[in-house]
């Protein structure tokens, strides 16, 4: 995968779309990565004991990899994303302004 945990994205389609977050999390077998504070779901607790109140939680769920862009760190552009080999390595560019991500 292209995006790379701590990169800036932007959610493409979806309830969501144009806000952009920080990833937190890859699922990289589902191609599906987690998005600070977006794509949020409600999930029911129930309690455990008898002393304890259900409750109603707000998590983070996984979106697909397709569904958003990064964000250029340089450039601060919505971009695609290139792969360049430098020396025997491997690295990520930006498709706009032709700078190494990283």
């Amino acid at each position: 995968m292209k995006i790379k945990t701590n990169d800036k994205v932007k959610i493409i389609t979806g309830k969501d779309a144009g806000k952009s977050g920080k990833v937190i999390q890859i699922f990289s077998d589902d191609e599906r990565v987690v998005v600070e504070g977006l794509n949020l779901m409600k999930k029911h607790i129930r309690p455990r004991q008898k002393s304890e109140k259900g409750q109603i939680i707000e998590l983070a769920s996984p979106i697909h990899v397709s569904n958003v862009s990064l964000i250029c760190p340089k450039c601060a552009k919505e971009t695609r994303v290139a792969c360049k080999v430098e020396a025997g390595s491997k690295k990520r560019m930006c498709k706009k302004c032709k700078e190494v991500i990283e």
